[in-house]
């Protein structure tokens, strides 16, 4: 019995850690994965904060669908972020994998901000989007900032 179950604790631990790396054939196509996530995550943010700051004519239903999807999609790069990932077609810099805590952590912090922007959305109000804003753009920044080369 002891046997069946430190089994399964073992294969409850692989199940659990191996999902990530194993979605990709090859380190070439996690970067790719990454890359368009983080590109339709940019295009419906950018859609709902144009309208937040009054450059795009506000439409409050597309302004929450924009911000739901950018939410959901800001969950999904992450994955793309593992061993042998840092070559090739990336402007990741190398020191995403030397500091992945810090890394990890400031994804986490963009992804609260940006969960408050999508329910400021949902509210229907540009000045409500308007203030959650700046937030989703400091956290971005920020890890641009630090792990983005030129």
């Amino acid at each position: 019995m002891k046997k069946l179950a430190s089994l399964a604790i073992a294969v409850a631990t692989l199940v659990v850690a191996v999902p990530a790396s194993a979605q990709f054939a090859k380190p070439d196509d996690a970067v790719k994965y990454r890359k368009n996530a983080f590109f339709v995550m940019q295009q419906n943010f950018g859609r709902a904060a144009g309208m937040a700051q009054g450059k795009i004519p506000f439409d409050a239903k597309v302004a929450a669908e924009s911000a739901a999807v950018a939410e959901f999609v800001s969950k999904l790069p992450w994955a793309g972020f593992g061993d042998g990932t840092d070559k090739g077609d990336t402007k990741a810099d190398p020191k995403i994998w030397a500091e992945k805590a810090k890394f990890n952590e400031m994804a986490e912090k963009m992804q609260a901000e940006m969960t408050k922007f999508a329910a400021a959305a949902k509210t229907g109000s540009a000045d409500n989007m308007k203030a959650a804003l700046g937030a989703v753009g400091g956290t971005c920044k920020a890890c641009h900032d630090a792990y983005k080369k030129d």
